[in-house]
């Protein structure tokens, strides 16, 4: 009777435990479908004409002519292959946007972190404060800042407003506070060694996983960047894609029976997500393989 009283009780937890497992499978199952299938719409989508597009069948597949190359071909020489020139802006203003933020927010967050001095907890609280502030809020405060010095409609009114990430600082501080012991530090100079030496061999390979989200996130920032080059801007050869195919997304909704541009959209959304997954799957060992790095030993 006991043994059957026993068996009964385990069965009945070994039910509420696969019924706990269950649950969170079923929400993670349905959220990937959630953010996959507009990945799948675009890749489908791309592979369409302009009337299999407009056509409303088989949306969610593939329909009889797959013309992926045709769209490719067509978006490489449409304009001028005015595309492409897009593409090699968003990749300039992302790399070395993103760079130089990285760079700073190495700087930053590593002196606040482990240098003392006068008003550092008082300038920190107004980083703080800043992350409050919407970028949109500030685009026109620069747009009047660049245009008075005269650097409206070039490159750099794109990359150098994009250097300061200040979440970035703020994370690079908390994690050099966690990851880097001032014992480290305090023995790297007793042995002679000089404060930058300290920073690009001891700190910086610590600091590794933190500096490669930043950078990611920088580089996803500037990638995804439309309101500031689409006020700083005006001339077509220096636009990122996010601001190219949005005019080409308002010329196509304007047009009255004359040429639509659809299927040359979704081709070029679909290129311009490749860098961003790729630099992804470049950077996530990073995330993985730094974060046991400069551990104590007690």
């Amino acid at each position: 009777m006991n043994r059957s009283v026993k068996t009964a009780a385990i069965e009945k937890n070994r039910r509420i435990r696969n019924g706990g497992k269950i649950a969170p499978s079923i929400f993670l199952v349905i959220m990937a479908v959630y953010f996959l299938v507009p990945i799948w719409w675009l890749i489908v989508a791309s592979t369409k004409t302009n009337g299999a597009l407009y056509s409303g069948s088989n949306t969610l597949w593939f329909s009889g002519d797959f013309s992926l190359i045709d769209n490719i071909k067509e978006l490489g020489t449409y304009s001028g292959g005015i595309f492409w020139r897009w593409f090699g802006n968003s990749l300039l203003y992302a790399i070395v946007g993103g760079s130089l933020s990285t760079i700073i927010a190495v700087l930053a967050g590593y002196g606040f972190a482990k240098y003392q001095f006068k008003g550092r907890n008082a300038y920190f609280k107004l980083v703080l404060a800043a992350m409050m502030i919407p970028n949109t809020a500030l685009v026109i405060p620069t747009f009047v800042l660049f245009s008075t010095v005269g650097l409206t409609n070039s490159i750099w009114a794109v990359i150098l407003p994009s250097t300061l990430n200040i979440f970035g600082v703020y994370l690079m501080r908390v994690y050099c506070q966690g990851s880097i012991p001032d014992e480290l530090i305090e023995a790297a100079r007793v042995d002679g060694a000089g404060e930058l030496r300290i920073l690009l061999q001891i700190a910086l390979p610590v600091m590794r996983p933190a500096l490669a989200t930043v950078f990611m996130l920088s580089i996803v920032g500037n990638w995804n960047n439309y309101f500031l080059p689409s006020m700083m801007l005006t001339n077509n050869n220096l636009y990122p894609i996010t601001v190219g195919l949005t005019q080409w997304q308002t010329f196509s909704q304007n047009a009255t029976g004359g040429q639509v541009l659809w299927n040359l959209i979704v081709t070029g959304s679909l290129i311009s997500i490749i860098p961003l997954i790729l630099a992804f799957f470049l950077l996530q060992r990073y995330w993985v393989g730094g974060l046991t790095a400069g551990a104590v030993k007690s």
